[in-house]
């Protein structure tokens, strides 16, 4: 979800100044795409704009266009980043044959100069298509509202958004129906797995043809992916749809406030996470000193409570510079290892490993760590080259989105891993210098 939390705010602001704005979301990719399916832009009415859906390409076209494209309603635009490109008649582009001036632009009172023709020959050679829907404010609001809660609740949800349906064989049928077939259209799969028929039959009123689209859809399992285009064929209709999983921001529980957590957190906020510094320094934990950070506070170390709350399905990152805190915090995080999702201890690997001699000789039972022990990194973050807090921000930030996200990290053009790497540096002093004890 980046850019994500600059979309909403725009969208309130707009709003609020009562100027109306366009959603243009990718909806399905094709081959080579900068942005995967999910990736939002919202351009307002006086100029205004935030968030991407290409690598700059589609951006100064999708501008120029969004109003006009939706002046009568919610529609799907599709875009070629190949060689040769031409616009049919309903603004779509195809490949294959050389596009002119007149072929992009059939709306009243365009006017173009050379080098804005040029900005929509799209011609980059990634050969990829790039399906965009656009939709104006007051029909995206209850998609962004979504969102919204989402990020607050920290709960997900899964919501199919329907980009296209034809080749109906019960026209009557449909035509009854007509308004529960309007491109843009949004339904909550977790809701209606939940309801059922209930749903079904409630605000929504649902058609019986519609109902069984919707249905086929809520046994549809995501991969890996937070958004993927799925296409539904049954005896009356054939629709496409954008299936997203709607995740919370990342949670980064940092604690620690030393001057080195700086540009963490700046990092961090660049990728949309949600970012907590906790120390039990009060002189340390300041809003003065972390601007960015979404809360910054000053926690007793015999606060276990709070820490687990705060740290429930987070990243977690100790590098507070001070024994008596580490140990405070680390022994009590790794007696619940399924309370967060990566847990990194700052400082060479001695140091770490003194702590948990430490924390184990007061255990009756040194046992019950060994599966917080397993899941805790340490020296923390990728050991990427570099020096000072800057660098050690980057491995961290390498480190956390690969654990997260599942991911075996990897050295472009060689077979050579960054676990590999780090295992290698672990037997070093790593983040010695940092560790400042």
């Amino acid at each position: 979800m980046n850019q994500v939390a600059d979309i909403l705010n725009l969208a309130i602001k707009a709003k609020q100044q009562g100027i109306d704005a366009v959603l243009a979301t990718v909806v399905r990719t094709e081959g080579s795409a900068y942005r995967r399916a999910g990736a939002m832009m919202l351009i307002c009415e006086d100029g205004r704009s935030v968030g991407m859906i290409s690598g700059g390409c589609l951006e100064p076209h999708i501008i120029k266009r969004a109003f006009w494209l939706t002046r009568n309603g919610a529609n799907v635009q599709v875009y070629q980043t190949g060689d040769d490109i031409k616009y049919a008649d309903d603004g779509q582009a195809q490949a294959g044959v050389k596009q002119t001036e007149s072929d992009i632009y059939d709306e009243p009172d365009s006017d173009l100069d050379d080098a804005d023709f040029d900005e929509l020959n799209f011609g980059l050679g990634c050969n990829g298509q790039v399906h965009v829907l656009f939709e104006r404010l007051t029909t995206a609001t209850p998609l962004l509202e979504t969102i919204r809660n989402v990020r607050h609740t920290q709960q997900p949800i899964t919501v199919a958004t329907l980009i296209r349906a034809d080749d109906y064989q019960h026209q009557d049928s449909i035509s009854q129906n007509s308004d529960n077939l309007q491109t843009g259209m949004r339904i909550n799969l977790d809701e209606y797995r939940r309801l059922g028929s209930v749903f079904a039959q409630g605000k929504t009123a649902l058609s019986s043809i519609l109902a069984n689209t919707v249905e086929e859809l809520a046994q549809y399992k995501l991969s890996d992916k937070n958004a993927e285009y799925v296409m539904v064929e049954n005896d009356d209709v054939n629709t496409e749809w954008l299936v997203q999983h709607l995740q919370p921001q990342v949670r980064l529980l940092i604690c620690g406030a030393g001057n080195d957590v700086m540009p963490l957190v700046t990092m961090a906020k660049l990728q949309d996470w949600h970012v907590t510094v906790i120390d039990s320094r009060a002189q340390y934990a300041t809003r003065m000193r972390f601007p960015q950070a979404d809360v910054v506070m000053s926690l007793s170390l015999d606060d276990s409570e709070t820490l687990l709350k705060l740290s429930s399905n987070a990243a977690v990152a100790l590098m507070s510079h001070s024994l008596s805190q580490d140990r405070a915090r680390l022994a009590i995080l790794l007696k619940h290892p399924d309370n967060y999702k990566y847990l990194g201890q700052l400082g060479p690997r001695y140091r770490t490993e003194r702590l948990i001699n430490e924390i184990s000789i007061n255990l009756s039972n040194p046992t019950m760590l060994e599966a917080g022990i397993h899941k805790l990194h340490y020296p923390i973050g990728y050991k990427l080259g570099g020096d000072g807090p800057e660098a050690l921000a980057l491995g961290i930030m390498a480190e956390i989105n690969t654990v997260m996200h599942n991911q075996t990290a990897s050295i472009s053009g060689s077979h050579s891993s960054f676990s590999n790497i780090s295992a290698v540096s672990s037997d070093t002093d790593a983040n010695t210098v940092q560790s400042g004890v």
